[in-house]
């Protein structure tokens, strides 16, 4: 099934466009879990660490499960804890597929010919260790760094290119009508030839909720692509802020938060060490309902 139809579906299905990041921040875990691995070093520390992130990550899953339709796996913080710690990756995604839950994969890979089709080939294919729904992209070293990702596109799966990002440092480069721009040229074309029924293309665009004013060009340079919406919450985006990254008729993007949801406030600690995943399921269902009565 078209990647698009599929996303869009389960968007509609549970009336949330909003995606839930999984991204293990190791001295943010439940204490129960951390002191498990907080005492040791080296490889211990490391195996230690990942069986806590893989019971947190289940727990995670298991919150969210039936309130949002997909989560966003940080591959940064599963490569840090090494094989372990992407073996853990290759489970987490498994478990999120069997709960119904699209993995759309934050990797930012961005490379050329062989390279790239071996990073296609390991994220994104069925029979491949992580068969990701969808993965995030670097353009930056031109057109021919994402053809083998488009590729996948025939096979069912979806692509999401860095556009305009939500991190300070992202007007460096990705500035109104240059870069920004050029890259918003190159999606419109992919999508061109592969629009789904639900009227958008396998080829989604980053682009954050701290800038608004931007959003509203870069909509209007995409109306196939669906918007990946960081900078929610903890970067200081509200529901409001993402509003441009919608279409006319409040479809086509799809709002992520990860800290924001998969973490306690401070007054929360207590409940969050008893029981993360009742915890992450309250936040996750007010990140939703947020989201509901303010994108308008």
């Amino acid at each position: 099934m078209h990647f698009s139809d599929r996303l869009n579906s389960r968007i509609q299905d549970l009336r949330a466009p909003a995606v839930v990041g999984l991204d293990p921040h190791l001295h943010r875990l439940p204490t129960p879990l951390r002191e498990r691995f907080e005492h040791l070093s080296g490889d211990a520390r490391r195996t230690a660490a990942a069986e806590a992130v893989l019971e947190w990550g289940v727990a995670v899953l298991d919150g969210i499960s039936g309130v949002v339709p997909a989560t966003k796996p940080q591959v940064a913080f599963f490569e840090q804890l090494g094989s372990a710690g992407v073996a853990v990756l290759e489970v987490l995604c498994q478990e999120a597929r069997n709960r119904g839950i699209l993995v759309l994969l934050d990797a930012k890979r961005g490379d050329i010919g062989s390279t790239a089709e071996g990073y296609a080939r390991a994220l994104l294919d069925d029979d491949g260790p992580i068969g990701a729904d969808a993965v995030t992209l670097s353009p930056y070293l031109g057109r021919d760094s994402i053809e083998p990702f488009l590729a996948r596109c025939e096979q069912g799966k979806g692509l999401f290119v860095l556009v305009r990002t939500s991190n300070p440092g992202g007007g460096d480069l990705q500035v109104e009508h240059t870069a920004a721009q050029g890259v918003a040229g190159w999606i419109r074309a992919w999508n061109a030839e592969r629009v789904g029924e639900c009227g958008y293309g396998p080829v989604g665009a980053v682009v954050g909720a701290t800038v608004p004013d931007e959003a509203i060009a870069l909509r209007e340079a995409m109306p196939r692509s669906i918007f990946l919406v960081p900078g929610y919450g903890a970067q200081g985006g509200t529901a409001a802020d993402t509003r441009p990254c919608f279409d006319a008729n409040l479809g086509g993007a799809i709002v992520n938060s990860s800290r924001g949801v998969i973490f306690p406030t401070p007054e929360q600690v207590e409940i969050y060490d008893a029981d993360p995943a009742m915890l992450v399921r309250l936040r996750a269902q007010a990140f939703v309902k947020d989201l509901r009565e303010n994108v308008r």
